[in-house]
């Protein structure tokens, strides 16, 4: 059995992970009443489905050691998670491209799962720093 610890980089990168995770179920833009109904959209619009891709590939990554026994994993890498952190940062980046285009970006009241979100991939990115600042285990 893998008695790895889990280390202070994956705990942080995994807790901005369900947080990016909760924020794409919430609406990520809307517009202030403007028609009926008010225009939405969510993180399973455009290229915000990336980000939820993305967060789910990072959780995946950190419980991959764990299910797979005593054989080492190749995935198992700091660079894996940038990868995959980098996925969900661009997705991010066009989704707000994108909802700006529209004119759909707003403040929290209009846009919680984008902050919520937002918020997350700040973590995951905290994460990844703690993750390259790590020594490696001997």
């Amino acid at each position: 059995m893998n008695r790895r610890t889990l280390g202070r980089g994956r705990l942080v990168i995994g807790v901005g992970a369900v947080i990016t995770l909760v924020g794409c179920l919430f609406p990520w833009g809307q517009t202030a009443g403007v028609g009926l109904p008010p225009e939405q959209t969510g993180a399973f619009d455009g290229f915000g489905i990336l980000v939820f891709v993305a967060a789910i590939a990072l959780l995946a990554l950190i419980a991959l050691p764990y299910a797979a026994g005593d054989q080492p994993i190749g995935l198992d890498r700091p660079l894996s998670f940038g990868i995959a952190g980098a996925v969900a940062i661009i997705g991010f980046v066009l989704k707000l491209v994108q909802i700006q285009g529209d004119g759909l970006l707003g403040l929290p009241d209009r846009a919680l799962g984008l902050w919520v979100a937002g918020v997350g991939l700040a973590i995951v990115l905290w994460g990844l720093a703690e993750m390259a600042a790590e020594r490696p285990k001997a």
